[in-house]
């Protein structure tokens, strides 16, 4: 059940939900999401940062994600999340990854047009999506937001790359948030109209309010990014086993809990975000 970008996408935009995607950085995570996804019949985004692929864990993370997407009994999809430059969207493609996410936010317009464009008719080649970013989504530690995607602009960017579902700024940003943002829904909404009904992706989706989660979904966002939460909850599974004096010197054995600890918030988020159940009606 490996999927491209644009099938899973297409099966949030049918069915009225978003898809939640979850970064992955050893074989315990993607155990753990792989796991609540199956539990949940879940339709689900597997994705890897850049810096991944650009040392050595890449090499042996990227084929455990296809051989697990593979067997699974759900629709996945492998995804490259941040590539900044053909050079991450190449070796992507080669260890397997089903979409591809060029963020070009970080140029001008007429740059991250062009780079975005061309990165999408090399992947049109050989039928993988591209995600693609208008306005940068920083982080939480940043001094500064930039200014919020431009619903204007955000159609003209949909219209001159092709892309099959665009990143937006909104309020939402990467990492902890220090205090609960508040993502401006109309603008998703004005965002969705100008481009023509585009799927409209959420990054920073660690520690949004349910609330606004859902109210952002009903507005337009299809995919919605959890990274950070991710690592807390592998963390935080960690940290108990190996608080317990009484506990298993064996990897394998101590590992048990981290991994249940992120199926538990993989299940969390795939709830919230209304996936549950949605590999089994494919709406």
């Amino acid at each position: 059940m490996l999927v491209s970008l644009q099938t899973i996408i297409g099966m949030a935009e049918k069915g009225n939900y978003c898809i939640p995607a979850f970064n992955v950085y050893n074989t315990e995570t993607i155990m753990g999401v792989i796991a609540a996804a199956e539990e949940k019949k879940a339709p689900v985004i597997i994705q890897v940062y850049p810096r991944l692929l650009n040392e050595e864990v890449g090499f042996y993370l990227c084929p455990a994600v296809v051989a697990a997407a593979q067997r699974s009994d759900v629709p996945i999809c492998f995804h490259l999340d941040h590539g900044p430059t053909e050079w991450e969207v190449m070796r992507a493609l080669r260890w397997g990854c089903t979409g591809i996410m060029l963020d070009g936010s970080v140029h001008d317009f007429d740059q991250n047009v062009a780079l975005t464009r061309h990165i999408v008719e090399t992947c049109q080649a050989i039928g993988v999506g591209v995600e693609g970013e208008l306005g940068h989504v920083g982080s939480v530690n940043d001094d500064a937001m930039d200014e919020f995607t431009s619903p204007e602009e955000a159609a003209e960017f949909v219209k001159q790359t092709g892309v099959c579902c665009l990143a937006v700024l909104v309020g939402n940003a990467h990492g902890h948030y220090k205090k609960p943002p508040k993502l401006d829904i109309d603008r998703i909404k004005a965002i969705r109209e100008a481009t023509g009904g585009t799927p409209l992706v959420l990054h920073g989706g660690s520690g949004i309010p349910d609330e606004q989660v859902k109210a952002a979904i009903a507005a337009g966002i299809r995919k919605m990014n959890i990274g950070t939460d991710v690592c807390c909850a592998f963390a935080e599974g960690t940290k108990a086993t190996l608080n317990d004096p009484n506990r298993s010197l064996a990897v394998d054995l101590f590992m048990k809990v981290a991994i249940e600890s992120v199926k538990n918030l993989a299940i969390e988020k795939i709830t919230l975000t209304g996936a549950a159940g949605k590999a089994l009606s494919n709406e």
